[in-house]
């Protein structure tokens, strides 16, 4: 049986929990901010569970990707 507070997005595979716990293919888990800020702003795919601002909430600036130097 599935459980019923998690959500699988279609697009990318990623896996919600609880509303905000994301759990991404590799490394720590994160948010939905990040998931958005790293994934989901690039994708613009119709079918993203993950474009509802209120859900998302705020983006900081850690949120978003930085490569190594």
């Amino acid at each position: 049986m599935a459980n019923p507070n998690v959500q699988t997005c279609p697009v990318c595979g990623v896996k919600i929990q609880g509303g905000d716990k994301v759990i991404f293919s590799s490394g720590p888990v994160g948010t939905r901010a990040r998931l958005w800020a790293r994934v989901c702003n690039y994708a613009q795919k119709p079918a993203c569970i993950n474009q509802n601002q209120e859900d998302i909430g705020s983006v900081k600036e850690n949120d978003y990707y930085k490569p190594l130097p």
